[in-house]
């Protein structure tokens, strides 16, 4: 057994026994400063990895995909393009004066198909024959009514005659004439209103085109 006096206690004497002695921890600076290299390390990678994102976005080189998809849809040499521009004239719809209807009432209440001629002849439309429907459609039509034609009016006449009546069923039959037969419904009130009419043919006669892809 010794007896020691460390420097710097003060003349006072400690006695240590054994032969193990405390261990002196690290200052804990030393750990901070470790952290904060790793820390920085990080956030400089970080901003990196964002500046070359910003680059690629702004170099263009994120819309290579998407151009080129887009250029597969754009007209070679101006082909397409007038194609495209012919299709309008050769599905030109016809107007009404150039359309011939025959109004027929399948329903118990008089005078609907003579009222409902009047009012297309004033819309612009040709009349044919006005009476009471044939027996296979006598009392026999659910909705607002039936619009027949032939099988070569059904992207054309049919769709113009549908303007004027909401709701009417299209069909066609093998009629050798391009008459169309307005057969009106149990649920029939009225034409629809000539101002909806007109806004619907001209939706018809101008659909709403897709932007073209820039090429």
């Amino acid at each position: 057994m010794s007896m020691l006096t460390p420097p710097g206690m003060g003349g006072k004497r400690y006695r240590i026994t054994g032969d193990r002695y405390p261990r002196m921890r690290r200052p804990r600076h030393r750990r901070r400063i470790v952290l904060s290299i790793v820390a920085g390390a990080c956030v400089l990678g970080l901003a990196g990895w964002g500046t070359l994102q910003l680059i690629d976005v702004f170099g263009g080189k994120g819309n290579t995909a998407q151009a080129a998809q887009d250029r597969r849809h754009c007209p070679q040499n101006g082909t397409a393009g007038r194609a495209n521009a012919m299709q309008p004239a050769a599905g030109r719809l016809p107007a009404p004066a150039a359309l011939t209807v025959n109004v027929y009432n399948a329903t118990a209440r008089p005078g609907l198909a003579k009222h409902t001629a009047d009012e297309l002849k004033k819309r612009g439309f040709k009349i044919g024959k006005v009476g009471n429907a044939p027996a296979p459609y006598d009392k026999k039509v659910g909705g607002t009514g039936i619009l027949l034609g032939p099988k070569a009016a059904a992207e054309g006449p049919l769709k113009v005659l549908a303007t004027q009546l909401a709701g009417a069923q299209q069909q066609t039959d093998d009629r050798k004439t391009a008459d169309l037969d307005l057969i009106i419904g149990g649920t029939f009130t009225q034409l629809a209103a000539e101002q909806d009419a007109a806004k619907a043919l001209a939706q018809l006669a101008h659909p709403a085109q897709q932007p073209a892809a820039k090429c």
